[in-house]
């Protein structure tokens, strides 16, 4: 169980339970098709690196939900998990954050190598190529941030959510957004992906409520922009988890 802080209560329990969509393997990525791995490809890193390769703008446009997330926060040390084009690391950065960000395409974390560099933040964004199913970066965090962090190949999902989570300093936060619909750019158009709740991510991560508490789990709508400049209302699942301040790093999973 997990405990979901609301104003003026106090937290409440999320138990662990069975996924909605049924079959699924629970630690995996909820979102990937369930279609043949040789859709893609057969190598995760491979497919991630032709898909920034050719990937023609490098904007540096911040994730809405993470801006709002960090705005109020005092700058620290943020992990950046899955950093893709580099717009969420830039925009901490430019704010005076130390960011962390990784992500499993040597092309995406060079880019944001020379693009931090190029805005006069480099001193500020170190960058790191990880495949997060076999190794995590070092360090201790006052963010992690994981937004869509998504995949069509399998991926221990959960797993190095609660990693991330045990990375954290106490008082530092988890947030995770993911997608929570199918918008018409998305490269992962099938028709049966699941897009787990926020209740059900919080659920799969099993921490100690002891030294864990949700704060936001939620699903908001909002309107958003694809690469190509279309329009679509897309739903985001929510969730920002708070480590207990005074705890200690030992695995947060519950025994």
């Amino acid at each position: 169980m997990l405990a979901v802080h609301q104003p003026g209560i106090d937290c409440v329990r999320i138990t662990r339970g069975t996924p909605a969509d049924e079959g699924i393997d629970p630690q995996m990525d909820f979102t990937r098709s369930r279609g043949p791995a040789g859709d893609h490809g057969g190598d995760a890193e491979a497919f991630w690196e032709r898909h920034y390769r050719t990937r023609g703008s490098w904007g540096v446009r911040v994730n809405p939900l993470l801006a709002e997330t960090a705005a109020p926060l005092p700058c620290g040390a943020v992990l950046d998990l899955g950093c893709g084009a580099g717009g969420d690391a830039i925009w901490l950065a430019q704010r005076g954050w130390h960011v962390t960000a990784v992500d499993i395409s040597t092309t995406a974390v060079e880019r944001v190598r020379d693009r931090a560099r190029e805005l006069g933040v480099a001193d500020r964004v170190a960058t790191e190529q990880h495949d997060l199913a076999r190794s995590f970066p070092a360090g201790r965090f006052d963010l992690v941030s994981a937004q869509y962090f998504h995949t069509p190949f399998a991926l221990h999902r959960s797993r190095v959510l609660r990693t991330a989570a045990d990375a954290l300093r106490p008082g530092g936060l988890l947030l995770v957004v993911d997608h929570g619909s199918t918008a018409p750019w998305s490269w992962n158009q099938a028709p049966d992906a699941h897009f787990p709740t926020p209740i059900e991510i919080a659920a799969e991560l099993d921490l100690d409520p002891a030294r864990w508490c949700v704060l936001r789990a939620d699903m908001p709508r909002r309107r958003a922009t694809g690469p190509g400049g279309e329009t679509a209302t897309v739903v985001d699942n929510v969730l920002l988890v708070r480590r207990a301040a005074g705890t200690a790093r030992p695995s947060g999973r519950r025994k």
